[in-house]
């Protein structure tokens, strides 16, 4: 394992990323030379080891090259959603301090209103033709020279997750800058020792790489030396006709694409050659036991588990193996040491229900959020999620429930009182609840009860106006697919939204709410 720029110098011809769709292609030394252009002009720009940058695009090459630039530059590189508002994107972007934002012309219509002038602003560069307002990345990168800077240094992604005070938080790991070639040593376990990963691999990806996992694993791939086909979006059978055409071997997938594979028809199923997969690597949601045993019938024990955070301070991995002998587990810890502790902060025996923590994992922080880093901390150091569970008596642990009512729709996490702020607003509404409900394809699906100011109004007019109000200030994953009302909503005396008494009427008594 080693640093693509590396492989430039052995295996100069050979693919790096390719597209699925269009086939466009990058070798390794064609991305060795863009990611040093890149990380030429975040210099000549001004930007130092430790300074940020912000990206919005879709899946592409480019996107993949700005963050190898980055990488290699000492740069803490945030990737957006192209699927959240301009006010979100504004958020992030201020947030993170990032000097230079990079997007596409795509996704031109979500920023371009958020070019000011105003003094100490974000540069704002756009890649291919750019519009009005924007700098051209690719005319000033292409400018610059090939070869590496002189000061090269190892940078990091800082993702943002949402956080339950409404506003999504940067998680910055506590780096030390060190050298480009510095591995990671829980992807190097996962991707190389338990999947099998290595410089003859054909990796498909097939999700968002704004995401932390699509994006970190395809920068493992190429670490590895392997080639990345990169997926412009998820579709059920298009990934099964690529996993035949390209002979892949590893792939990471969340539970909601397993859902949608299993539901094609079966002569449609057949129809492909899955037998090249060596490994499949899953996480982001908890996945159903049925769903789970349905796969490893299809592809075999190849499915690889593993839970955590962005935050990384600590990771639990199951085999295919070791979950058939003891299912519905997400594994045992390889990074850090798994606890669980009751309210008081003492360790449980096994088998008892409470918080899931983490010993001697890696030290992270919310970037601008002190005291939401205090609270995912306890005494002795210990870091959590907020995720509830139990470990069995041979370490493996088992997840009961989650944190604070989070919401995960098709692998990706909502946190419901950022819907709830913006609900609230609305001038009929004097109360609010949001929280998830079953849903067969994506796990689940937002759901809101609202106390309207008069339950005249309740109806579907209202249910409408509201969801129109709500799309109107956040992304569309984030905004209820339906509405209720109700005349009260249970709170306690000193005024506390019991929000289980809402949510458990919409669950079956027999689902398993993880």
């Amino acid at each position: 394992m080693t640093h693509p720029s590396i492989h430039a110098r052995t295996q100069p011809d050979k693919i790096a990323y390719q597209m699925a769709g269009t086939g466009k292609a990058i070798t390794y030394r064609e991305l060795d030379e863009l990611s040093n252009q890149g990380a030429h002009l975040f210099r000549a720009l001004g930007l130092k080891a430790g300074d940020h940058i912000a990206l919005l695009m879709e899946n592409r090459l480019a996107f993949m090259e700005i963050c190898w630039a980055a990488q290699r530059s000492g740069l803490y590189y945030t990737a957006i959603s192209r699927y959240l508002t301009s006010e979100e994107i504004a958020y992030i972007i201020r947030d993170c301090g990032a000097k230079i934002v990079i997007t596409s012309p795509k996704c031109a219509e979500q920023i371009k209103g958020l070019i000011t002038g105003a003094a100490g602003e974000a540069c704002f560069y756009m890649i291919d033709e750019p519009l009005p307002g924007f700098r051209s990345f690719d005319k000033e990168a292409i400018a610059q020279p090939t070869t590496p800077i002189s000061d090269e240094v190892a940078g990091y992604d800082m993702l943002y997750s949402s956080g339950t005070t409404g506003r999504p938080k940067g998680i910055k790991k506590q780096f030390a800058h060190g050298p480009i070639d510095l591995p990671n040593p829980f992807l190097k376990v996962l991707c190389a020792d338990m999947c099998g990963m290595n410089s003859d691999s054909l990796y498909l990806s097939p999700a968002p790489l704004y995401h932390a996992a699509p994006l970190r694993f395809n920068m493992m791939a190429i670490t590895l030396g392997g080639t990345s086909i990169i997926m412009e979006s998820f579709d059920a059978e298009e990934f099964l006709r690529l996993v035949e055409k390209h002979g892949i071997t590893q792939s990471q997938l969340v539970p909601t694409m397993f859902v949608r594979m299993l539901k094609l028809p079966d002569e449609v199923r057949i129809r492909y050659d899955v037998s090249s997969l060596k490994g499949a690597i899953h996480a982001a949601a908890p996945c159903p036991v049925d769903v789970k045993a349905k796969m490893i019938e299809w592809w075999g024990p190849i499915l690889i588990e593993y839970y955590g955070g962005s935050e990384g301070n600590g990771i639990t991995v199951s085999t295919s193996q070791q979950w058939l002998t003891h299912r519905g587990t997400v594994g045992r810890a390889v990074v850090g040491k798994a606890k669980i502790l009751d309210e008081n902060d003492q360790e449980l025996p096994v088998g008892e229900i409470g918080t899931v923590y983490f010993a001697d994992g890696p030290v992270f922080s919310y970037h601008n959020d002190p005291e939401k880093t205090k609270r995912a901390y306890n005494a002795r150091g210990w870091s959590t999620l907020g995720d509830v569970g139990y470990l069995d008596d041979e370490g493996f642990l088992y997840l009961t429930d989650r944190k604070s009512y989070m919401i995960i729709s098709g692998g990706v996490n909502i946190y419901p009182q950022e819907t709830e702020d913006v609900l609230i607003t609305h001038p009929e509404i004097a109360d609010v609840a949001v929280f998830g409900v079953p849903n067969e394809e994506m796990g689940e699906e937002v759901k809101a009860v609202v106390q309207p100011h008069d339950m005249a109004r309740a109806g579907k007019e209202l249910e409408a106006e509201l969801i129109l109000f709500c799309r109107k200030h956040l992304s569309s994953i984030k905004c209820p697919k339906s509405i209720d009302f109700e005349a009260e909503l249970p709170r306690t005396p000193t005024g506390k939204l019991v929000k289980r008494h809402l949510r458990d009427r919409y669950w079956p008594k027999t689902a398993a709410r993880v």
